[in-house]
């Protein structure tokens, strides 16, 4: 995130600065992108707030637990499945305590096999030191997806959905999320599935907000990604 896009603060910092940093983001990005682009400026009236503040998690490992277990699941069944992680680990999941927890549990909560051998992968990086979950704050998106997409099960959407819901990067737009691509050819009423070169073409105008657009499109479907 560059300073220009911040706010009056200029710099992201810790505690009461940064919630008053990002309020000021919301305000610019909304009225940046209704005047730049009539259709979410519509979506926006319709939905009201952006709520990726308030979906935003604190802890880096429940973020990408969450993004793991919402792959492929719609929001209501991630919710219930997430729940259910959440409470084999105390309601405080870490990568110490999802390793105390046994395959065969973690199955019974509704994880699929495969995604049990991911969080069993990530928990090992996290435990060995290779993904020091405290840096990513510092790095560029491309940084945080190259280091993400070296877990297994993470791809670059896993990755994406991190820097939106946890790293709170305003200008991530992914290009393969099918929520994405379905809310853009309804409200802008393509005839056609809209390629990604479509997409990055349309999203030109969101910058550097395209984050704050792409929930938008997502809530038009209603179905926001589970990241809380």
């Amino acid at each position: 995130m560059s300073g220009r896009d911040i706010g009056a603060a200029g710099t992201i910092q810790e505690g009461q600065t940064t919630r008053v940093a990002l309020a000021i983001d919301y305000s610019r990005a909304r009225r940046v992108l209704a005047r730049r682009d009539p259709i979410l400026r519509d979506l926006m009236r319709r939905h009201g707030p952006c709520g990726l503040a308030e979906s935003q998690h604190t802890d880096p490992f429940v973020a990408l637990l969450h993004a793991i277990i919402s792959q492929q699941l719609s929001t209501k069944a991630a919710a219930t499945i997430a729940g259910r992680v959440e409470a084999l680990m105390d309601g405080t999941p870490t990568a110490a305590r999802a390793a105390a927890v046994t395959d065969q549990q973690l199955r019974g909560a509704g994880l699929s096999g495969q995604k049990v051998r991911y969080l069993r992968d990530l928990c090992a990086r996290i435990e060995a030191g290779t993904l020091p979950l405290d840096t990513l704050d510092h790095m560029t998106d491309d940084q945080v997806i190259d280091a993400l997409t070296q877990v297994k099960g993470i791809g670059r959407w896993t990755a994406e959905m991190f820097l939106m819901f946890r790293l709170h990067r305003p200008d991530v737009l992914p290009l393969d999320d099918l929520g994405i691509i379905k809310a853009v050819q309804r409200v802008y009423r393509l005839r056609k599935v809209p390629s990604p070169a479509r997409l990055l073409r349309l999203g030109e105008s969101w910058r550097p907000y395209r984050s704050v657009a792409c929930w938008y499109l997502w809530a038009s479907l209603d179905n926001v990604p589970l990241q809380e």
